[in-house]
C-alpha cells in the first residue's frame, strides 16, 4: 500500500463506485462525494466515508482521486470556490481518472501547479468488469516521481499500468484505445449480423473466431452481449459518442486521418441519435441489424 493513505474520491459512478471499493478492500482510507446519495450509502457501507461536499472530501486527503463523465465536469468539480483546487492541501496529488480531452488534463496540471498540487492524468480501460476485478489498463500522464508515489495505489485498481509520457499522454493513449474499441465493437457486430443471417450457430462460431487471429478482449467481453442482445450499460454509447469526439477532434489537430474511425464515429452518433445512447456501446449491433433490415425493437 501507499505512504499515500488518505484518499478522497470524487464521482461513484459505474466505474468509481467499484474502483473505490477495491482501494478500501486495499487498506486505504476513503472519503468519497458523488451527487448520488444511494452511491454514498454503497461507499459506507462497503467501509468508506460519506462526505456531504468536495470540500469536505478532498480538505485533509493525500489522494484526490476524480472519476466523472467528460472535460466538463472535471472542470466544475475542480475549479470554483467549492472545487478541488481551492479546497485539496498544498502538496495533495490530484489524479484524474476521467477520459477527457489532453488538452483539458494539460490546463487542470498548469493550474493546480500554482496552487501547489501535483496532478496525474490516468483514465482506464477495462469497463465495469475491469473496474469491479481491479483488472482495469491504466494509461498515465504526469512526472514520473508522482506516477511511482502513485503506482500502489494504481496496482489495487489494475493490472497494467504505464507512464505514457507528460501531462496530457495518458488522455491521447485513452482516445486511441477507445478508436481501437469502436472499431472492434462495430466490426464484431458485423460479423454477429453476417453469421447469423447465414444460419450459422452464432456461439459456436464467436467460440472458434475468439481462439483464432480474430480473437480480442472486446469479443470476449462482448460475446454474451452479441447473444443474448443484452444491452445494460458496462459503457454507454453517450459516453463512447463522446470519447469518438475526442479522438477525432485530437487526431485532426496533429494531421492524423481516421478513415475507419470517422466512419464508426458516425454510426456511434446515429445509435445515439435513435435513442439508444442509454444503451452498452455492444449496442451498435442494434445498427448493424438495423441497416441490414431488421427492424424488431430488440
Amino acid at each position: 500500500m501507499s505512504n499515500l493513505s488518505k484518499i478522497a474520491w470524487i464521482g461513484l459512478g459505474i466505474m468509481g463506485s467499484p474502483m473505490a471499493e477495491n482501494l478500501i478492500k486495499a487498506g486505504y482510507d476513503v472519503t468519497g462525494h458523488t451527487l448520488e446519495a444511494g452511491k454514498l450509502d454503497r461507499l459506507a457501507a462497503a467501509g468508506g466515508t460519506a462526505a456531504a461536499s468536495i470540500a469536505d472530501a478532498v480538505r485533509d486527503a493525500d489522494v484526490v482521486l476524480t472519476m466523472v463523465p467528460a472535460s466538463p465536469q472535471v472542470e466544475a468539480i475542480a475549479y470554483g470556490p467549492d472545487g478541488v483546487l481551492e479546497n485539496a492541501r498544498h502538496g495533495a496529488l490530484l489524479i484524474d481518472m476521467s477520459s477527457i480531452t489532453p488538452q483539458t488534463s494539460i490546463d487542470l496540471a498548469a493550474n493546480a501547479a500554482a496552487k501547489g498540487i501535483r496532478v496525474l492524468d490516468a483514465p482506464v480501460s477495462g469497463g465495469e468488469a475491469g473496474a469491479v476485478e481491479a483488472a482495469l489498463s491504466i494509461m498515465v500522464g504526469g512526472d514520473p516521481a508522482d506516477f511511482d508515489a502513485a503506482r500502489p495505489l494504481f496496482e489495487a485498481l489494475g493490472r497494467t499500468v504505464v507512464l505514457c509520457g507528460p501531462h496530457g499522454s495518458g488522455q491521447t493513449v485513452k482516445a486511441a484505445n477507445q478508436l481501437i474499441v469502436a472499431v472492434n465493437i462495430q466490426a464484431c457486430a458485423e460479423a454477429v449480423v453476417f453469421l447469423e443471417k447465414s444460419g450459422v450457430d452464432l456461439g459456436a462460431a464467436l467460440d472458434v473466431l475468439g481462439g483464432g487471429l480474430a480473437g480480442s478482449t472486446v469479443l470476449t467481453r462482448k460475446k454474451e452481449n452479441f447473444t443474448n442482445r443484452d444491452f445494460a450499460p458496462g459503457f454507454r454509447i453517450d459516453l463512447h459518442h463522446k470519447d469518438m469526439g475526442i479522438v477525432t477532434d485530437a487526431a485532426r489537430n496533429v494531421g492524423a486521418a481516421l478513415p475507419v474511425g470517422a466512419v464508426v464515429a458516425g454510426l456511434v452518433a446515429s445509435l445515439r441519435a435513435q435513442g439508444d445512447g442509454g444503451l452498452d456501446h455492444s449496442a451498435l449491433l442494434r445498427g448493424v441489424e438495423r441497416l441490414s433490415g431488421h427492424t424488431a425493437d430488440a
